[in-house]
């Protein structure tokens, strides 16, 4: 964890150590730091010698010992005491023992922890992101994982369209194999295949026609024709744990004039997202530059007003990595992008009585540009 020492050494506080306190299933700066999955609340602790250690439940030991990528691994009990088997007393007794006095923690600390360990006379000090901003930047290696999710969803979003393709208009509904059908069919048949896949998935988007306008509606019901059915599917590699994320809005039958305008404007904007990321630009600026061109053409964003309840209401992107949505973002104050950033580049635009339109693709950011991580088609009407 050499960057994570740096980031430490440059804090300019005197600081011993940094501290990371949690279960590792749902706490990714936790699997990030052990590579080990764990239910129950682990320790993780580096010094600023450069050492690290792990402390787990007891009965985690032999399994974290053989599956972390942390050397010193050690049990909970070896602090405890009959009297007080709590999570304030391992990491007082570890920390006495080690001789550690003052203790960086992330902001998302425990504040009854931290205030239980300044009663006993430490010094805790807050440093803001230290893990996630090293997780923004990815290796190769986590960049293939990504990848993988990615073609998984891929994958499950070529099913959905072509059963959606095949499916038989009648009296404004898609019919599919003599059924209506619907945003849970759909929805299942993604997630199913997921899981055969070794993703994880939860929360599928199948929106159609006027809920879509609402950008994070699941979706229920009847799937009509002739109106947007958005399609935003973020799996999860079951034992990799990466993510990956990306939107396709279709059409079965004939669309309105404006939405297929509106397609048309999202996709010119999302182009001149891709044509702005590069090393050493802001987010802020990508998503300055679509909120421009989606202006040019007649929609409002959130860079015109703030208040806006229709158009262009969300920001352009955002990192994708252990977590869904984690650094960079693609908005408001976004910070510098940097080689190695994977994002996604998601412009869309919402209106209550046409619906929602959002293509949503998912880039690294390399010195000069950006690559593609997505190949799936871009295609109104089905």
């Amino acid at each position: 964890m050499e960057k994570l020492y740096t980031i430490l050494k440059n804090e300019n506080k005197k600081l011993d150590a940094f501290l990371h306190v949690g279960e590792s299933f749902h706490n990714a700066d936790m699997y990030y730091l052990t590579k080990f999955l764990m239910s129950g609340k682990g320790i993780y602790i580096l010094t600023l010698k450069c050492k690290e250690t792990l402390i787990v439940p007891h009965m985690e030991v032999d399994r974290a010992k053989r599956e972390s990528r942390i050397q010193d691994v050690r049990s909970r009990r070896e602090y405890e005491n009959k009297n007080n088997k709590e999570l304030n007393q391992v990491l007082a007794q570890f920390l006495t023992k080690e001789k550690l006095q003052s203790i960086a923690v992330g902001y998302d600390f425990s504040v009854f922890v931290a205030d239980s360990l300044r009663e006993k006379g430490f010094d805790v000090v807050p440093v803001k992101d230290p893990v996630r901003k090293i997780r923004a930047i990815k290796t190769q290696n986590e960049i293939e994982k990504i990848k993988n999710a990615q073609r998984a969803g891929e994958r499950a979003m070529e099913l959905a369209v072509n059963i959606i393709k095949k499916s038989e208009i009648k009296n404004g509904v898609l019919y599919y194999k003599d059924n209506i059908l619907t945003s849970e069919y759909i929805r299942s048949r993604i997630e199913h295949f997921l899981i055969d896949s070794f993703c994880e998935a939860d929360g599928t988007i199948v929106a159609c026609g006027a809920g879509s306008a609402n950008p994070h509606w699941q979706g229920y019901g009847n799937l009509s024709a002739n109106e947007p059915i958005i399609i935003d599917i973020f799996p999860r590699l079951k034992h990799g744990r990466y993510y990956a994320d990306f939107t396709r809005t279709i059409v079965r039958g004939s669309p309105k004039k404006e939405l297929i305008e509106m397609y048309d404007a999202v996709l010119k904007a999302q182009n001149i997202g891709f044509e702005n990321i590069k090393t050493g630009v802001t987010g802020e600026e990508v998503h300055n530059a679509v909120c421009d061109v989606l202006e040019m053409q007649g929609y409002d964003t959130l860079k015109k007003s703030k208040d806006i309840t229709e158009g262009f209401i969300h920001s352009t992107g955002h990192g994708v990595g252990l977590d869904l949505h984690e650094l960079p973002t693609l908005g408001e104050k976004g910070l510098e992008l940097q080689e190695g950033n994977v994002v996604t580049v998601e412009p869309g635009l919402y209106y209550k009585n046409l619906g929602g339109i959002r293509l949503e693709d998912m880039v690294v950011v390399t010195k000069n540009g950006c690559r593609n991580l997505t190949s799936f088609e871009k295609k109104l009407i089905v």
